[in-house]
């Protein structure tokens, strides 16, 4: 694998929002979140402390309008940085999946790496709104994220009845299965795919 450096950093500025992201995927978890939404904010930082990633997210967006805009696209950068950070793939597992507990709530995270995006979100969340964060755009955040990066990613919600415990659990469990597919196996020199290419 070398010395490469796998790290991105994507900058996005449309007439609804503006966004500096950057992305170290062999970091320790150190983190810099900024989104003005607090719940997104604190599943962001879940996320890199859990997958090791370090991260840096400036976000600034229309939310007196809605918190749409703002989600989705923080989703599409970290999607693209996710991307741009893997390069051509080379040495890493691919794979990778993680079951998380949080209180009563259970969620498993299932990834693929394949370069063909796809989610399926399996989830019943009983609020509408946690901390600013409108929760029928968790879906649409996972969903710009793997269109960006080029992911198959599987989330179920295998039991749960607070909808705190069951999307911690889901960044968490998505985190922890991110860390393992972009984890390098010493034994593949190339790309784990029998196409040679991911």
């Amino acid at each position: 694998m070398g010395d490469e450096i796998r790290s991105a950093e994507i900058q996005r500025k449309t007439a609804e929002t503006e966004i500096l992201l950057q992305i170290g995927l062999d970091g320790t978890g150190r983190h810099q979140i900024d989104t003005e939404i607090p719940f997104l904010g604190h599943m962001l930082t879940l996320f890199s402390v859990h997958s090791l990633c370090d991260l840096k997210i400036a976000a600034r967006g229309d939310i007196e309008v809605d918190d749409h805009h703002s989600v989705e696209d923080i989703g599409i950068c970290l999607g693209q940085g996710i991307k741009q950070a893997l390069g051509d793939k080379r040495g890493i597992k691919r794979y990778g999946e993680a079951t998380v507990p949080m209180d009563e709530a259970l969620v498993r995270a299932v990834i693929d790496l394949s370069g063909r995006p796809y989610l399926v979100f399996n989830a019943d969340l009983p609020q509408e709104k946690i901390g600013g964060l409108s929760l029928e755009n968790v879906p649409e955040f996972f969903y710009a994220l793997v269109s960006a990066a080029g992911m198959n990613l599987h989330i179920d919600v295998i039991r749960g009845r607070n909808s705190h415990h069951i999307i911690e659990a889901m960044f968490k469990a998505f985190a922890r299965a991110f860390k393992e597919a972009v984890s390098i196996e010493p034994q593949i020199e190339g790309v784990w795919s029998s196409k040679g290419i991911l």
